[in-house]
């Protein structure tokens, strides 16, 4: 798949390294921020802006708020042709086919299988009443939590991988990714409200260094990461907490090890927040 973008400009177009630590401030402000309200302020943030629940706008701004930063930064670095030239990495697919079979048959059994080990991998009931529901429901969650990787994959993973070797940036965006969650799980009515943190922050490490290599081999892919966080959230896959984050720790060090020299070197690895043109790895202006 082929779509022709408009050159961008040299100089302050191309995205800067240290344009991570805004990315950062932004996407922590926007999210603790209002998440902070409902922590430490509860009745009176309940009182104005109505109790919080995971369809809630201030939950929703919240959690899109890695992808409003990323806007954001792309926007002013390089204009309205440097945010087409970012969203056209939306429309990048190609990646080798293991890739596939890991992200719609893998990535199921990994749940299945925590579910099992949890004991209730036959005694839930399927959730939804009907067809329509689930589909609403996996609609949803579609434009949820997937939104974050326009700025996790989309802006933190090159900007990282500028200066790190791709599994010192999969850790280190990892434990950022883990940590940005945290206010979640001090509030009812959220997804997170009902687990416990360390199990989920492990795993977010471990989803982080497993998606790295599906980023690289795709050159840049915000598609298949925002496909990648789908399928982390499907609402169709039974309970597995905390047992899958068992699963995802072994699957993890199998692809470090399957991918052990394109992991622990920076030759190939994406850099570009902006490409050149889509599917390029890096950027010549970087």
């Amino acid at each position: 798949m082929k779509m022709s973008v408009p050159a961008i400009d040299s100089g302050k177009r191309v995205v800067p390294l240290f344009a991570l630590v805004p990315y950062l401030v932004l996407t922590f402000g926007i999210a603790w921020g209002l998440l902070g309200a409902y922590i430490f302020l509860p009745q009176q943030a309940s009182a104005r802006f109505g109790e919080l629940s995971a369809s809630h706008p201030g939950f929703i701004i919240a959690v899109w708020s890695p992808a409003l930063a990323a806007f954001a930064l792309v926007a002013y670095y390089g204009g309205a042709r440097g945010l087409l030239s970012f969203l056209s990495r939306l429309l990048l697919w190609r990646a080798p086919p293991a890739w596939y079979v890991y992200l719609f048959i893998g990535f199921p059994l990994v749940f299945f299988a925590g579910a099992a080990v949890k004991g209730n991998l036959l005694a839930d009931p399927f959730p939804f009443d009907g067809i329509a529901q689930m589909l609403a429901a996996m609609g949803f969650m579609l434009i949820l939590g997937p939104m974050e990787e326009f700025g996790w994959r989309g802006v933190a993973l090159p900007l990282l991988q500028r200066r790190f070797a791709p599994i010192w940036a999969a850790l280190i965006l990892g434990l950022v990714w883990g940590l940005w969650h945290l206010p979640a799980f001090f509030l009812s009515g959220t997804p997170q409200s009902g687990w416990g943190f360390m199990p989920f922050f492990v795993g977010s490490i471990c989803l982080s260094v497993i998606l790295t290599p599906m980023f690289n081999a795709s050159r840049g892919s915000i598609l298949l990461a925002v496909l990648y966080h789908f399928q982390a959230n499907n609402p169709l896959w039974p309970d597995a907490q905390p047992y899958d984050t068992l699963f995802f720790v072994a699957v993890a060090l199998i692809v470090v090890v399957v991918n052990r020299r394109a992991m622990f070197i920076r030759e190939g690895s994406v850099t570009a927040v902006i490409p050149d043109a889509p599917g390029t790895p890096g950027d010549r202006r970087a």
